[in-house]
């Protein structure tokens, strides 16, 4: 099986004869059963033995029976008979609304149909999973300034992801992935749901299976983004200095109106140490927060800081065959604040105008301006809503 089918399968059951309805059953009471069957003669007597026949299938040698339990276990002696099993049921996989999409309210603007359709957020990070069932659905355009290979260690402990590079995109690390699930997971009953499940993401590649990149290669990956014409550029990267070709890369892309977003750091407690790009001016800061609202104890803080997400413990898609988990740091904060940004680029909002609505609607939640800026991010208020549209 691909991992894709893997990962749909996972979680769901079906009931079988042990322990289950029909071993619970009198036996003069009437049982739904599939019955394979060996030959001809088996399909015979399994249908000579069905009171109702539910189903006889084209292409496989089984059919679908009521019939009386006694009936059902006399059938599973027969030797023309390859088995009997109770007709049980599978159930959709639950999805999780993480608890960071609960705190900013996305849920309030997915119960209002807003799902960001039209909008267009490219992760500048190491790559998308090309096939994770929780991305596909509205995955767009890919690009790559340094290629996929899970092949070989990373220094320092870190360690590729276990995926196959089908494209040159494809996420070979997880960091990627599971910022893109934040920003965007799709709404399919399954795996997570991300701030704007609908909006287009964009797989811009341009740090390696070990998580680095050169800033040449992120320049190149904004001043991409920037000629694609798209609305968000999330950046869940760092360093504590900074470079003039990404600082030339983040003026062109404002320019042209693109909306960029970027991690604090990760390097707290500290203060003053907000690490670039996020403390170019053109940038929005991201630190993060935890479950209770405190500043997350990693955070980067500064007087560059716009404004607080959730980035404690976050639960998201990865590329590895576990297909999610759950990572901490700014890195995570920033996608949340990407998703709502493409939510006011799906009604029209452009460029500053998202960073100043942002900011304008942010929530107060007693952080320093330093730690959070304008505060909490506030998807909900942010679109109009109050928290409690969520009907």
């Amino acid at each position: 099986m691909s991992r894709r089918n893997v990962l749909k399968v996972a979680g769901a059951s079906v009931a079988t004869a042990a322990g289950s309805g029909l071993a619970a059953a009198k036996s003069d009471d009437t049982v739904e059963v599939n019955v394979g069957f060996a030959s001809g003669r088996g399909r015979q007597k399994a249908l000579a033995t069905a009171d109702d026949v539910v189903r006889e299938f084209d292409s496989i040698d089984v059919v679908t029976i009521r019939a009386a339990k006694r009936a059902v276990q006399a059938l599973d002696k027969n030797p023309n008979i390859r088995y009997v099993e109770e007709n049980g049921t599978m159930h959709a996989l639950a999805q999780t609304l993480p608890w960071g999409q609960d705190r900013v309210d996305s849920d309030v603007l997915h119960a209002n149909g807003e799902l960001g359709s039209g909008a267009d957020i490219a992760i500048i990070d190491t790559g998308i999973d090309d096939d994770h069932p929780d991305l596909t659905d509205h995955l767009g355009k890919g690009k790559a300034f340094v290629s996929c290979n899970t092949k070989g260690g990373c220094r320092y402990g870190a360690k590729p992801a276990d995926n196959t590079c089908n494209y040159s995109w494809t996420d070979d690390n997880n960091h990627g992935t599971h910022c893109a699930g934040i920003a965007a997971g799709d709404d399919n009953s399954q795996g997570i749901v991300g701030a704007a499940p609908d909006a287009t993401l964009h797989a811009v590649k341009v740090l390696d299976k070990c998580g680095s990149g050169t800033y040449s290669d992120i320049a190149a990956g904004v001043e991409y983004v920037a000629d694609q014409g798209w609305d968000v550029g999330s950046m869940s990267l760092g360093a504590s200095s900074g470079s003039s070709a990404l600082k030339d890369a983040v003026e062109y892309a404002t320019n042209e109106g693109v909306f960029l977003v970027a991690a604090a750091g990760n390097s707290g407690p500290c203060s003053d140490c907000v690490g670039y790009p996020a403390a170019y001016s053109e940038v929005m800061a991201v630190s993060s927060t935890a479950s209770d609202d405190s500043l997350s104890d990693f955070s980067s803080t500064g007087p560059e800081i716009e404004i607080a997400a959730p980035g404690t413990d976050i639960y998201s898609t990865i590329a590895s065959n576990a297909g999610y988990d759950t990572y901490s740091g700014t890195s995570m904060a920033t996608p949340h604040v990407a998703g709502v940004a493409g939510q006011l680029a799906s009604n029209g909002t452009t460029g500053s105008d998202i960073r100043t609505q942002l900011k304008n609607t942010a929530e107060n939640v007693g952080l320093a301006s330093n730690e959070s800026g304008a505060g909490l991010l506030d998807a909900a208020a942010a679109l109009g809503y109050d928290s409690s549209d969520d009907t």
